[in-house]
């Protein structure tokens, strides 16, 4: 949590800036559009890992498919993940996200630029309004990152269980399902450390419509996790030493 807190104290004035000009281009959408947007949303984000010395290594872009909308399905590690994988999606996409973390300072403003979904825990019926809304403009095509295990709790590089009703807007929507894998992503802001640190994104090979129109959700579920799961053992499994092995060792030790 270092680095956040060093990123909140440190650069007050830069960040008010920023929820400024944010607030600015919301108001003013007739002005700047999706793109404008989603390239504030960027600035931003980029500004944050140069400054908390992140970076962010992608791989697949390839893979992502070139024409319509598609929802990118993440395995969940911290406060780092959406970031991570939007500063490596060059095109505008939105992002799921619980209400209540939303509202932070700067992810809210992100939020409103990229016009993310907010999910309020305890309110099924808005849940259902807003997950409709995802379904709609992934028709319309609008991509978005969903992350499946709905939280995370200290699990770093390991999966915890896939919520199949995530997959229901999919295929709803009848659109492709982008499985990505994101690794060391947690490190930035679980480790006391302003060491710099680098997390990596993996596009993964699109599922589409025709592919799992046959599958239940819960189907669909358990196959994009393995997916996930088998490109994040063979990471580990390739791992070369980068400096973090104690890191390591103590995070299992304290999850």
């Amino acid at each position: 949590m270092l680095r956040f807190y060093y990123l909140v104290i440190c650069f007050i004035p830069l960040i008010l800036f920023y929820i400024i000009k944010a607030n600015y281009y919301c108001a003013h959408e007739d002005r700047y559009d999706e793109n404008k947007r989603y390239g504030l949303a960027i600035q931003i984000m980029e500004d944050l890992k140069k400054k908390g010395h992140i970076s962010t290594v992608s791989y697949g872009e390839d893979n992502l498919p070139k024409d319509g909308g598609y929802i990118m399905y993440a395995n969940h590690q911290g406060k780092y993940d959406a970031l991570g994988i939007m500063t490596c999606h060059d095109s505008p996409c939105s992002v799921v996200m619980d209400a209540e973390r939303s509202r932070v300072l700067l992810t809210n403003q992100v939020m409103n630029l990229v016009h993310g979904i907010r999910l309020e825990r305890h309110d099924f019926k808005q849940q259902m309004n807003e997950l409709g809304r995802l379904t709609d403009e992934a028709k319309e095509g609008r991509k978005f990152i969903y992350f499946p295990e709905g939280k995370y709790e200290h699990n770093g590089n390991h999966l915890q269980e896939f919520r199949p009703g995530a997959f229901k807007v999919a295929k709803t929507a009848k659109c492709p399902i982008v499985p990505v894998a994101i690794y060391d992503s947690h490190i930035p802001f679980d480790f006391n450390s302003l060491r710099k640190v680098t997390t990596q994104v993996h596009f993964m090979d699109p599922i589409y419509y025709d592919d799992y129109a046959e599958m239940s959700t819960k189907e669909i579920s358990e196959m994009v996790k393995e997916r996930i799961e088998a490109k994040l053992a063979d990471l580990e499994k390739n791992r070369k030493d980068c400096g973090y092995n104690r890191w390591f060792k103590e995070y299992r030790e304290m999850s």
